[in-house]
């Protein structure tokens, strides 16, 4: 069997790699130039750690980033709301591993480069559209940099690893089209001492008066004892204009509504004004849909699932796709019979976490607070609601979204 992957970010790399290890023949396809380690960062929850375990990646993903011990969540006055530990703290065997985006992708990509060979991924291929009949499926290229042909590439079947804007999904979807609810995010990293101890990741305030996710996602950066912070805002407002992805990010656009923000534990203005980056992004999912698999061809990652970015959950549910889909094709005789017990096993646990995220995310604790407060600074928080309500809040979102400690055991490759 030959598998043709189009896009070589996490699914596809991933991807690439879960099939390698049962004798199946993949090659990744991916519409950039060349592989760069790009972007902020990002948090890899022990789900996701357990399937970079499965490939053999988990020490190397946590000498790369930063383990996190607990959660906490604040008001947007920096009141404590609730704190629990995390990964192994919590008793996982796995870690919670906060790591720069752009080091999680050039681990994989390296490694693939190892395992499978030097030609295993061709950059510089944007994927015009793809064509099947009984024998296989052909994938259709253009050169990425000067938009000139390319060779058509035959396979067994093609799996669409290609994104939010995947060019195969629109094929399938002509009408695709992302969903956007107002609210635009801002993601940057900033040089400077660890915040609360170093190993904790903080939710502050809520979207609907301003919210910002902070965490460390690299140690000892220089000689005076600094961490790499990431850190992201979130704002919603009434209107329709969208950020754009990955351009550079105007303190102006967010900034006022941080400005006051000066803690006795983090002065956020400070942190926000002495970023190295700061990106703008839009905060945008799309709707489940119901067919992933079309004969040869399916949808995986964020190409059949994309989902909010609050839960964390985008790299887990990518990689749970890679290694769900690679046993479906090893276990059959027809590919086109392994492409439909893979969209049967996930494509509904998926939905679900896409609909979690939209309804009742992690940080949904804190707008319940900031509801039942008044948006003001409390006295005594369990006149309003207890910690065992919020942790019940915090347990029901990994239940969902398959990390309730019950779930995330040995290596389930």
């Amino acid at each position: 069997m030959k598998v043709a992957i189009v896009g070589g970010g996490i699914c596809g790399l991933s991807l690439a790699l879960d099939l390698h290890r049962r004798g199946v023949e993949a090659r990744v396809y991916e519409r950039a130039p060349e592989i760069k380690p790009l972007g902020v960062g990002i948090t890899l929850l022990p789900h996701a750690m357990r399937e970079f375990t499965g490939l053999g990646l988990g020490d190397e993903l946590l000498a790369a980033g930063i383990e996190n011990r607990e959660s906490r969540f604040y008001n947007r006055f920096g009141q404590l709301i609730y704190r629990e530990d995390r990964g192994k703290h919590a008793g996982y065997q796995y870690p919670e591993v906060g790591i720069h985006r752009g080091k999680l992708h050039v681990i994989l990509y390296e490694a693939v480069l190892k395992r499978l060979g030097p030609d295993a991924v061709a950059t510089d291929c944007e994927c015009t559209g793809v064509a099947q009949d009984d024998t296989g499926v052909t994938v259709h290229f253009k050169q990425t940099s000067t938009g000139g042909a390319r060779d058509s590439v035959q396979a067994d079947v093609a799996i669409a690893c290609d994104g939010i804007n995947s060019a195969i999904r629109k094929q399938f979807y002509p009408d695709d089209k992302v969903a956007f609810s107002g609210i635009n995010t801002w993601r940057g990293v900033t040089r400077r001492k660890p915040i609360n101890g170093g190993r904790t990741y903080m939710r502050v305030g809520s979207i609907n008066t301003g919210k910002m996710v902070i965490y460390p996602i690299a140690d000892d950066i220089d000689s005076d004892g600094n961490q790499l912070i990431n850190w992201m805002a979130e704002i919603k407002r009434d209107n329709t204009d969208q950020n754009d992805w990955n351009k550079p990010g105007d303190l102006k656009d967010f900034f006022p509504i941080y400005e006051s923000w000066r803690f006795d534990w983090l002065d956020v203005a400070q942190m926000i004004r002495d970023a190295d980056q700061i990106l703008e992004y839009p905060m945008v999912d799309k709707d489940p849909i119901a067919q992933w698999t079309f004969g040869r061809v399916t949808l995986a990652g964020d190409a059949a699932h994309p989902m909010y970015p609050r839960g964390s959950n985008g790299a887990a549910q990518a990689a749970i796709d890679a290694r769900t889909l690679a046993n479906c094709l090893r276990n059959t005789s027809d590919p086109r019979d392994g492409l439909k017990a893979y969209e049967a096993a996930r494509s509904e646990p998926a939905a679900q976490v896409v609909r979690t995220n939209r309804a009742q995310p992690p940080d949904f604790i804190n707008i319940k607070v900031e509801e039942l407060v008044g948006d003001k600074p409390f006295d005594d928080l369990d006149k309003y609601i207890s910690q065992d309500e919020l942790r019940a809040l915090s347990e029901n979102y990994k239940r969902i979204a398959g990390f309730a400690l019950s779930d995330v055991s040995g290596a389930n490759r």
